[in-house]
């Protein structure tokens, strides 16, 4: 993408390419991360729902291919989330369920935080979708217990 006057944009952060390179992995982890939390509540969701998570089911739930759901979920086993075998179900790992059950968690609280502050459900549940992957634990907490109502 080109600026105003036609250049190329630069990263106004560094100039130094090493630094440069290091935000940019650093992105790239957190992405990786992100849909890894993503897929992990997805699969969740729908074993839940249905008793079991399908390639089809997931491509439709999050809205990419099926290509791309086969890709992920080949990444997301050999990093021990997930289990799977061709033109079969795909099912959680123990490591897997514990991302899930906390990613919908945290998903959950800032729902709630939300809507304590008037948010509509249907924008609370958009904008929780982005914040969960990138809220800090310390926040968490501090919606949490903006959300007691015993006093402690």
């Amino acid at each position: 993408m080109a600026s105003a006057k036609g250049k190329p944009p630069t990263f106004p952060r560094s100039t130094d390419t090493k630094q440069q390179a290091e935000y940019l992995s650093q992105t790239r982890r957190e992405h990786a991360q992100e849909i890894a939390e993503d897929y992990a509540e997805a699969i969740a969701d729908l074993i839940t729902e249905t008793g079991e998570a399908r390639v089809v089911d997931l491509a439709q739930r999050l809205g990419v291919t099926h290509v791309t759901v086969s890709r992920t979920i080949d990444r997301l086993q050999k990093n021990g989330l997930v289990t799977s075998q061709p033109y079969r179900a795909i099912f959680l790992t123990e490591r897997g369920r514990e991302l899930a059950v906390a990613c919908k968690s945290r998903h959950e609280t800032i729902v709630a935080f939300l809507l304590s502050l008037g948010v509509s459900q249907r924008v609370a549940e958009m904008d929780a979708e982005g914040i969960e992957h990138h809220v800090s634990p310390e926040t968490l907490l501090a919606f949490k217990k903006a959300l007691r109502t015993d006093g402690r």
